[in-house]
């Protein structure tokens, strides 16, 4: 005899801030929720050294410590939380109709709503020197740290609007900003461009990549090579941040859920609703715009929330195990 599949009512895919709001909210509307943390739990925030900009931390809290309470919390009220990964699922197409999710590329498990709260993954040089000083003076987030290199000289990595955007607002509170573009022009709009003309602080080195980001413990210096001419100089610095792009984790919706070009799910109007009935998105997997904690959370409220009244307008195919 076959073992019975899990039927569940509503199933979180992804552990960050959005993930557990979005559990809090469903397991207080007895929703049932279970929730797949995915290959790292915690999300982006366990990488990250400080959190200082999460509204009821006066004295700010540790990226680790804060997911560890967020988990506590979601588990008060009856949040089953698994340690596992959704690698394949089958969304359906029909209101009320019900989704089958593959875990860990074996076990397959059934839910009746969907919240994904995958997030997305920022990228990095891959230099070993980066990788090591991680936390330790190299961040993927100008708004997110720019705020512990108040005054002091920082350098950033890219040319794209992203990247201008946090050179600008880096030169606000920095005594110096170093901008390095890999190529002879940036790729920014004309007005970031401008912007960032227009900042006296900051200094662009084109055609111009990192050859070693210098330090032990935390970021002491930089050494730059120029690409055209392998000139390299070192500077010094005490914060590197890296601006060239995200990747959402939504590989496994692809062909399912309708998605921007670069892979971010779109979602209707100003709620979290995909374009399968019974399937949300909320956090960094739908939204490039702000990638913040806080946005991420009130994202996860609003797909709890979504899910809740979409349950309330099915009939139930049956009982829930």
């Amino acid at each position: 005899m076959s073992e019975k599949i899990e039927r569940l009512k509503t199933v979180i895919i992804g552990s960050g801030p959005a993930g557990y709001t979005a559990a809090i909210y469903a397991a207080r509307a007895d929703l049932k929720p279970v929730m797949y943390t995915g290959m790292e739990p915690g999300g982006q925030l366990t990488t990250t050294t400080e959190v200082d900009n999460f509204p009821g931390y006066p004295e700010g809290i540790d990226g680790p410590t804060m997911m560890v309470q967020l988990q506590q919390q979601a588990e008060r009220f009856g949040t089953e939380v698994r340690i596992g990964m959704v690698t394949a699922v089958e969304l359906s197409d029909e209101t009320g109709g019900i989704h089958k999710l593959t875990i860990d590329d074996d076990k397959v498990i059934e839910a009746e709503t969907v919240i994904i709260s995958t997030g997305a993954s920022a990228k990095y040089l891959n230099l070993p020197s980066e990788q090591r000083l991680r936390g330790g003076g190299v961040s993927a987030c100008a708004v997110c740290d720019g705020f512990f290199y108040k005054g002091q000289d920082v350098a950033i990595v890219g040319g794209g609007d992203t990247a201008a955007e946090e050179a600008s607002y880096l030169a606000n509170i920095c005594n110096k900003v170093t901008m390095l573009i890999r190529k002879d022009h940036m790729r920014a709009s004309k007005a970031m461009q401008h912007r960032v003309n227009s900042l006296k602080n900051i200094d662009i080195h084109y055609n111009t990549e990192i050859d070693e980001v210098l330090g032990d413990q935390v970021v002491e210096g930089l050494r730059m090579v120029n690409n055209q001419t392998g000139k390299k100089e070192e500077i010094a610095i005490t914060g590197l941040f890296i601006a060239i792009g995200h990747t959402p984790n939504t590989g496994i919706f692809k062909g399912q859920l309708d998605m921007d070009e670069t892979g971010y799910i779109l979602t209707k109007g100003k709620s979290t609703k995909t374009n399968k009935p019974g399937v949300f998105a909320s956090g960094d997997a739908q939204d490039k715009e702000y990638r913040q904690a806080v946005t991420a959370a009130g994202t996860g409220c609003m797909a709890a929330l979504d899910a809740e009244r979409y349950l309330a307008t099915v009939e139930t195919p049956e009982e829930v195990v």
